[in-house]
């Protein structure tokens, strides 16, 4: 392994330290999600169907989803706010880190913990529940979200421009709970009113989870899973563009 490559490794080991230490993340991105999964499939009947797909793996898909956003936008968000506000960027342009170095550790750092939320959720949520899905549709619904995360990450970055870290962090939760509820990862967009039900299609919440909810609902096509993917891996790539022109500007 070269120099580069231990420094870029020793940097993304540092990013997921520091997220794993932050306690907004435990709370809201792993300890949450599995509450309210308990919750609602606890007070719901446990036979109750959201068009077509059972309720049980319905809404892990759902809650798997809020944990992801939630980790790629308030804890993503704040910290590049926080660095950029510390004359971080300007201070690792005179170490011998190259710059994109340091933006392929923060985004391999933010997609592992990601998967690893994912990992957690549908462990102790899933198997207490005795969710029976095939290998296949855990793989590629974990993998949907998983991807849909990076879509997060880019929102992130923007919001984390901001030259305010405080405001920053009221942003980036706003928009986190704000688009979640709306987006029918709390509760179905079935049970919203009609201009609701509407405007919930048009946020990316509502497009995450609705990938999951037709992988475990047997509704997704293998063309339609191979767009939607390709879709998302496109959103990855413009996250990566979209870091590394903020970084090497010294704006993020």
């Amino acid at each position: 392994m070269n120099q580069t490559a231990r420094a870029t490794w020793a940097q993304c080991k540092s990013e997921m330290l520091r997220t794993a230490r932050n306690k907004r993340f435990v709370i809201f991105s792993v300890m949450m999600p599995i509450a309210l999964f308990f919750i609602f499939t606890g007070t719901m009947n446990a036979d109750a169907t959201v068009d077509g797909t059972d309720w049980i793996p319905y809404y892990l898909m759902s809650m798997t989803a809020y944990g992801v956003i939630g980790a790629s936008l308030t804890s993503f968000a704040p910290r590049i706010a926080k660095e950029r506000a510390q004359g971080w960027i300007r201070l690792l342009r005179i170490t011998p880190l190259p710059s994109g170095s340091y933006v392929l550790s923060k985004i391999v750092a933010q997609a592992l913990i990601n998967l690893v939320i994912i990992v957690l959720v549908f462990s102790v949520a899933g198997l207490s529940k005795g969710i029976d899905l095939s290998a296949a549709v855990w793989v590629e619904s974990g993998l949907w979200i998983w991807l849909g995360g990076f879509a997060f990450m880019a929102l992130a970055t923007l919001v984390g421009s901001m030259r305010n870290a405080d405001a920053v962090q009221v942003l980036s939760m706003i928009l986190y709970l704000g688009m979640s509820v709306m987006g029918g990862l709390w509760v179905p967009t079935a049970t919203f009113p009609q201009i609701m039900q509407n405007i919930a299609k048009w946020l990316p919440t509502y497009r995450v989870g609705q990938g999951a909810w037709n992988l475990v609902g047997g509704r997704a096509s293998r063309m339609g899973r191979l767009r939607n993917i390709g879709c998302l891996c496109a959103r990855f790539r413009d996250n990566i563009v979209l870091y590394h022109e903020k970084a090497g500007s010294g704006v993020a």
